[in-house]
């Protein structure tokens, strides 16, 4: 999932790195912060919450709600089971995010934005839920098992998530990884759309290599995501061109045919039978939404209102798998299925908010006080400048 805060949704000031003969691209009429990603953040994971609690039978024909979430919500489960692919969409709002927080920045301040970005909520979110599910009775987690949690490098590790929704993390912390190897030069509108096209070329080829590294930092399943969000930030920032269309293209072919594994892993995953056709229909419409977002055509749902409803996406992602499937298993016998869905998806939201406001953002910036004091006593900062057009 794509963990940006609504101040990385600024674009930045300048024009350093334009392509030439486009000194000047941005229309004024576009907005100085595009809030809508914030809604759209918040749909994402209110989709992936459904998913979980409402279109997902893992755990056999009982499931936690007693019965088949196709049996206990017949309607709402045609749609819940495609919830997955609100990751997807965080996905490719997060390369279209990065890269606009990133453009003026070195990779020092990028390294310091994302650990205060990420790990605040994150380590509480973690010590949260393994409390309760030790509580419990859960025996599986151990003390082992939740501080390598807390390194947010566990996967790679092969040690259990916590919580199972923290797998997309990992996917994060690659596309992290490459795009700072991309900042030691300097972000240009040349270099980003050349970062694209090897990272795209190299998704492809990373598979036949016989060289599993190559297939860990490529990640061909989700790259074709976020060079998807990075490409629709360059139309958004310095305008269309056919180069730009034709590599965006390119990506969204890319992302249809990564479907085809996608989809047969969501069906063995969640044991629920899932369509290639409507799953390209939703992916097609998150890239066209993002699209329509970078282009104004949604400056009429630009509103600071959204802004709130940004700031629960990560915590809501963080908390809701493990926590709502247990609260599920106790409160199902006795609690009609549908007040108990949207009961629990409220409390989400407001512990959602309660982590934001009480931990996320007071954590966060004391963090990053201490980073950017323990950075002066190591030395100045080595700004590369950015690249004249």
């Amino acid at each position: 999932m794509t963990t940006s805060t609504v101040s990385d949704l600024k674009p930045a000031a300048g024009r350093a790195g334009a392509p030439p003969g486009r000194a000047t691209i941005i229309p004024a009429r576009r907005p100085s912060r595009l809030y809508v990603l914030d809604g759209l953040r918040l749909v994402a994971a209110l989709a992936v919450v459904l998913y979980h609690l409402a279109g997902y039978d893992r755990y056999g024909v009982a499931g936690v709600w007693g019965a088949s979430t196709e049996d206990v919500f017949p309607l709402l489960h045609r749609f819940a089971q495609y919830g997955w692919l609100g990751v997807e969409l965080f996905f490719l709002i997060s390369g279209f995010v990065i890269c606009m927080s990133c453009w003026g920045r070195n990779v020092r301040d990028f390294a310091v934005s994302r650990v205060v970005r990420l790990f605040p909520a994150f380590w509480f979110c973690v010590l949260a839920t393994a409390v309760a599910m030790r509580l419990s009775g859960d025996t599986g987690m151990t003390a082992s098992r939740v501080l390598t949690n807390l390194t947010m490098l566990h996967e790679p590790l092969k040690v259990p998530h916590v919580d199972p929704s923290y797998w997309s993390l990992w996917a994060e912390m690659r596309f992290y990884v490459l795009f700072g190897g991309l900042l030691v030069w300097g972000l240009t509108y040349r270099r980003v759309m050349a970062f694209c096209g090897i990272w795209m070329l190299g998704s492809v080829l990373a598979p036949v290599s016989g060289i599993p590294l190559l297939v860990v930092m490529f990640q061909p399943q989700y790259a074709p995501f976020f060079i998807g969000g990075v490409l629709i930030f360059l139309m958004y920032r310095f305008g269309t061109s056919p180069l730009l269309w034709l590599m965006l293209g390119g990506s969204w072919l890319l992302a249809q045919h990564q479907l085809l594994t996608l989809v047969r892993g969501a069906e063995a995953w969640s044991r629920v039978e899932v369509s290639w056709t409507a799953a390209l229909v939703l992916v097609t419409a998150f890239y066209g939404v993002l699209l329509a977002a970078a282009l104004g055509r949604l400056n009429f749902f630009n509103r600071a209102w959204l802004v709130p409803a940004g700031a629960l996406t990560y915590p809501l992602y963080l908390l809701h798998e493990r926590l709502g499937w247990f609260a599920v298993q106790r409160l199902h016998g006795t609690v009609p299925p549908l007040a108990l869905l949207a009961g629990l998806i409220t409390v989400l939201l407001a512990a959602s908010w309660a982590v934001h406001r009480f931990v996320e953002r007071p954590l966060g910036l004391r963090l990053r006080r201490w980073l950017a004091t323990g950075l002066e006593k190591a030395g100045p900062s080595r700004r590369r400048p950015a690249a004249a057009p």
